[in-house]
């Protein structure tokens, strides 16, 4: 009896931890609408279809940001990020962190924060999993046409990249970082910031069926 009791105990103690790990996590896709989320231009570039969230732009550049329950961005600074997602042949889109509203020019792309690229076309350079223009991937990691996970992780000065698992950047932003001119707000953000998914152009569809977060140490 003794030993059944422990056994019991060490099972309550480790699905406590279990949950404590699961309750963590905040879902940041409903799979039903777009109601946590706000795009910056080109309304209609982003649809709930067969409880995916399609990234289709219906001009250059549309940027879908993370505003939870209230009207403004949502500020990340220290998190754990996943998504799982697919794109169709010769797609181009992205994910972006500690980001915000700011365009740096007219065609739309955003002026603040880092992208990881999200593209399944043969021609590029620029691989999924990228950490786009500072440390880019010159080969295909995996079937980006197929569902695959991406996990990214910012601490502090550090971003690390996984996908399926399999670390692909480990990257740690120095002090006063060179950045190209069209590239000088492509840096982490002291005070955190917001997440946003690219929709790149109306001949790139990228799907995403599941996006969640959870916090570390901010």
């Amino acid at each position: 009896m003794k030993h059944a009791f422990a056994l019991l105990s060490i099972c309550l103690v480790l699905n406590s931890e279990a949950r404590t790990e699961t309750d963590n996590w905040t879902s940041l896709f409903n799979g039903r609408d777009l109601s946590q989320w706000h795009t910056n231009r080109a309304e209609g570039s982003f649809s709930v279809e067969d409880g995916l969230l399609v990234a289709k732009s219906i001009d250059m550049r549309s940027h879908l940001f993370y505003i939870g329950q209230g009207q403004n961005l949502v500020a990340f600074k220290n998190f754990e990020l996943v998504v799982v997602a697919k794109g169709a042949a010769e797609s181009n889109s992205g994910i972006f962190i500690h980001t915000d509203y700011g365009l740096r020019d007219e065609k739309g792309h955003l002026a603040n924060g880092y992208e990881l690229n999200l593209n399944t076309s043969k021609s590029v350079t620029r691989k999924t999993g990228s950490l786009y223009d500072v440390v880019d991937l010159t080969e295909q990691p995996l079937d980006d046409m197929q569902w695959f996970e991406t996990r990214i992780r910012v601490n502090e000065n550090r971003i690390q990249v996984w996908l399926n698992g399999k670390q692909v950047i480990d990257y740690r932003e120095p002090p006063n970082p060179k950045r190209k001119e069209s590239r000088k707000g492509r840096l982490l953000n002291p005070n955190g910031g917001a997440i946003a998914l690219q929709a790149h152009d109306p001949d790139s569809t990228w799907y995403f069926k599941e996006i969640r977060i959870r916090r570390l140490n901010d």
